[in-house]
Order: C-alpha cells, then sequence, then structure tokens
C-alpha cells in the first residue's frame, strides 16, 4: 500500500511564509507527477503547483509566490510558499501519480491534507 503525509502547515503572519512536505511511502515503484492543490471552506478543491518529469506548472494566483520542488531519492514533494495573503488560507493537499511494486498502471494517491492559515 501507499501512503501520503503532508506536514509544515499553521498559522502564518500575511506576508509570512511556510515550507509544507509531502512524503510517499510505501511499494513505491516510480512516481510521475507530484502536486499540490488546496481547497478553502465552500470552495472547489483546486490545484496550486504540479511538478511533472520535466516541467512545472502554477496557479496564477501563486505565481512568483510559491514554488514546488522534488526530491525524487527521498519521495518527497515540497511547496515553499512565501508573502501569504489571507486568500492562501485552506487546506493543503498533496497527491502523486504513482506506480507500485504490486500495480499495473499509474494511480493518483491523496495525502490527508494540512491546514495553512494567513491571518493577523
Amino acid at each position: 500500500q501507499v501512503q501520503l503525509v503532508e506536514s509544515g502547515g499553521g498559522l502564518v503572519q500575511p506576508g509570512g511564509s511556510l515550507r509544507l512536505s509531502c512524503v510517499a511511502s510505501g511499494s513505491i515503484f516510480n512516481i510521475q507527477s507530484m502536486g499540490w492543490y488546496r481547497q478553502a471552506p465552500g470552495k472547489e478543491r483546486e490545484v496550486v503547483a504540479i511538478s511533472s518529469t520535466d516541467n512545472t506548472d502554477y496557479a496564477d494566483s501563486v505565481r512568483g509566490r510559491f514554488t514546488i520542488s522534488r526530491d525524487n531519492t527521498k519521495n518527497t514533494v515540497y511547496l515553499q510558499m512565501r508573502s501569504l495573503k489571507p486568500e492562501d488560507t485552506a487546506a493543503y493537499f498533496c497527491s502523486m501519480s504513482i506506480l507500485s511494486r504490486l500495480g499495473t498502471g499509474f494511480v493518483n494517491y491523496w495525502g490527508q491534507g494540512t491546514q495553512v492559515t494567513v491571518s493577523s
């Protein structure tokens, strides 16, 4: 089985920074894309940033403030968030497209989420 666990969320003042981490564990053979999503109360889940094998992409609302990075040796994806705004407040989820050692194809796995609150 494969599990994703996020960490690094918390309360931060506007203009502050946070770094989120997401580690995948289990019977992993290969990981293609890694990404971060967020969901604010009463809103749909939206993509924040995606890292594929040869490209990264960001939502317009975070481009220039957030940076996604990955360490394939550790099955980990990070999201460095700077210049945080109150509208960035949401539960942040990581997702990875993973081929397990027992599987026959890539499957999208999700973490349980970590809360980010931007408030003074």
